[in-house]
């Protein structure tokens, strides 16, 4: 019975795998009407082996019905039964039938049967065989280049597309970076344009993250193993927080995409779209690309387009969106905590006071918050008074701060622009340099060295020019790791951007210093901004800015620890010597 089951199981992972191929296949390729027919038949094979591998689930394990596991499962089989239904008693051909003409949920069906036969697989990461670095870079270039392939279907763009600009494209779109050497808007189909929405929300969440968290949730449990290498991904303090982090990391990203989307909807004209379904997945696409701090846009000059560089209430809410996407999810997950915290001692029913307040915003968000603000806000002063007959000339007084505080928020590796960035003047060019290097913040969708980075370097400079021997802030003392770190980070970022220019410099020698600097360190930075020389690089340096691109949203540092492998600590120490630096 048992073995009888395991191969049931094993049917059913391979129809639901091979169901993939066909859901690619069937919007990647132009079907005639008999193709379309068995394409539509073994969908519904799929999803009948699919039913009968989930009862046969919980007739051998009851205990399933404890778990939080048979929600999805009640919702995945009643939206699967009521396709058939629909089909077998009320529908007729697909030909005809209003319901099933393009049966789109028959395919979002047939993801669920696939996402939940996947989930049952056991995924173990040997830490003997790949560190947590090497996992993590080959799982992004693993994506990369299906994306790339994806791309360069049939029916994912109007004309056909090359390798090297799909892989472009590809890496662009997973390292969530934005630059483009093809317009997004009339070069890809609506299809193309989802792979690049999918590959965005995979990159910017990481493709472990969504394994790891949904094989925990199906299965209910996980390997030590596994833990321990989730906790150097996620760098959760305790193993048991691990897929509590997973859990917060998912819910927060859906749940902003989704408010964020819906205000999007709000905020735009319908009279800009040719449909209902096109505004909405206008939408989608922005508060996908928002929040993961990727910058593409199916609009062809981005926000800068004729009909939407006015519209100020859809520009404040990109700001918000991807503000939030770059603080990361600690961050986030800190603040919430936070004010949940002042929420309950605001309305608590106690009549005492609470004299004792405990530590609730920690080190890292202080830090980072500090450092966003005040960054952001110095950026749009400075943005202000530089673009203001400038870039800026075109908009009224509240006009002006909106477009001038995005202009100042975007650099931190957002990627969008409302404004020409080719002609914005020299001083705030080196300005949006300096934000595209600083970038975003730890563990969050976007790039760049990061503020906490930026932060402890600053802070340093401060301690020695006062003659102290440690790093003191907010009566904490950073630790000396921390420090060397930063460091490192800087160095590299330099030896890389530095690296990049030289070779596109010896490969374009007709673009200027300045163009190539800028699209250098917007690519690092996974930015997204260009001074409009992206799609007129030479094959060598498209692939020079590939590297830079997932350099960037790898973190040069995690390429290093995934190259050396790590000594035994040994409980020694040689004399310190200072060394003459000045």
């Amino acid at each position: 019975m048992k073995l009888n089951l395991k191969l049931l199981y094993k049917i059913a992972l391979w129809t639901s795998i091979i169901g993939i191929f066909a859901f690619i296949s069937n919007f990647g390729f132009s079907q005639t009407e008999t193709t379309q027919q068995i394409l539509d038949g073994f969908f519904f094979f799929v999803l009948g082996i699919g039913i009968i591998s989930t009862f046969a689930r919980y007739i051998q394990n009851a205990g399933l019905f404890k778990r939080k596991v048979v929600y999805f499962d009640v919702l995945s089989v009643a939206f699967t039964l009521w396709i058939f239904y629909m089909y077998l008693f009320i529908g007729v051909p697909f030909e005809t039938d209003l319901l099933l003409e393009n049966p789109i949920w028959l395919k979002i069906a047939v993801i669920f049967t696939f996402i939940r036969e996947f989930s049952e697989l056991m995924i173990n990461f040997k830490r003997t065989v790949l560190n947590p670095a090497q996992l993590f870079i080959l799982s992004f270039l693993g994506i990369i280049i299906i994306g790339s392939f994806l791309l360069m279907l049939p029916n994912a763009t109007y004309t056909n597309i090359s390798f090297l600009d799909a892989l472009f494209t590809s890496t662009s779109a997973v390292c969530v970076t934005g630059l483009i050497v093809v317009d997004t808007a009339t070069y890809f189909t609506l299809f193309g344009q989802t792979i690049i929405m999918v590959l965005i929300q995979i990159g910017g969440l990481g493709i472990l993250t969504f394994a790891s968290y949904f094989s925990y949730f199906f299965k209910g449990g996980t390997t030590y193993e596994n833990q321990l290498v989730l906790s150097d991904m996620t760098n959760s303090n305790k193993l048991g927080e691990v897929f509590s982090t997973l859990k917060c990391i998912i819910l927060i990203t859906f749940g902003i995409e989704l408010f964020a989307g819906i205000l999007i909807y709000t905020s735009i004209d319908s009279s800009d779209f040719n449909s209902q379904s096109e505004q909405i997945f206008f939408s989608a696409f922005h508060a996908i690309s928002a929040f993961c701090n990727a910058g593409f846009s199916t609009l062809t000059n981005s926000l800068y387009e004729t009909g939407f560089r006015f519209n100020y209430y859809l520009q404040l809410i990109i700001i918000f969106t991807f503000v939030f996407g770059g603080l990361g999810f600690p961050i986030v997950v800190n603040i919430l905590k936070y004010l949940k915290y002042k929420i309950s001692t605001l309305f608590s029913l106690s009549s005492r006071k609470i004299k004792y307040k405990p530590w609730v915003l920690n080190i890292n968000s202080r830090i980072t918050l500090v450092t966003t603000l005040s960054l952001s806000l110095a950026a749009f002063v400075i943005f202000y008074f530089l673009e203001y007959n400038n870039t800026l000339a075109e908009h009224n007084g509240f006009g002006k701060m909106v477009t001038a505080l995005f202009g100042a928020t975007t650099p931190r590796t957002a990627g969008f622009n409302t404004i020409d960035t080719a002609a914005m003047e020299f001083p705030t060019l080196m300005m949006v340099l300096l934000l595209m290097w600083i970038g975003a913040s730890p563990q969050s969708t976007g790039g760049g060295i990061k503020t906490s980075t930026f932060a402890i370097a600053t802070l340093n400079i401060l301690s020695l020019a006062k003659g102290k021997s440690r790093i003191e802030i907010f009566r904490r003392e950073i630790a000396d790791i921390s420090v060397r770190r930063a460091f490192a980070i800087i160095s590299l970022s330099f030896v890389v951007v530095g690296f990049a220019i030289m070779f596109i410099s010896l490969f374009d020698p007709d673009k200027e210093l300045m163009d190539i600097a800028f699209e250098c360190f917007s690519a690092y930075s996974t930015v997204g901004l260009s001074l409009g020389i992206t799609g007129t690089l030479s094959s060598a340096s498209k692939f020079i800015i590939i590297i830079v691109m997932f350099v960037g949203r790898i973190s040069m540092l995690s390429m290093v620890i995934a190259l050396f492998k790590k000594v035994k600590h040994k409980n020694y120490r040689y004399p310190k010597e200072e060394i003459t630096i000045n």
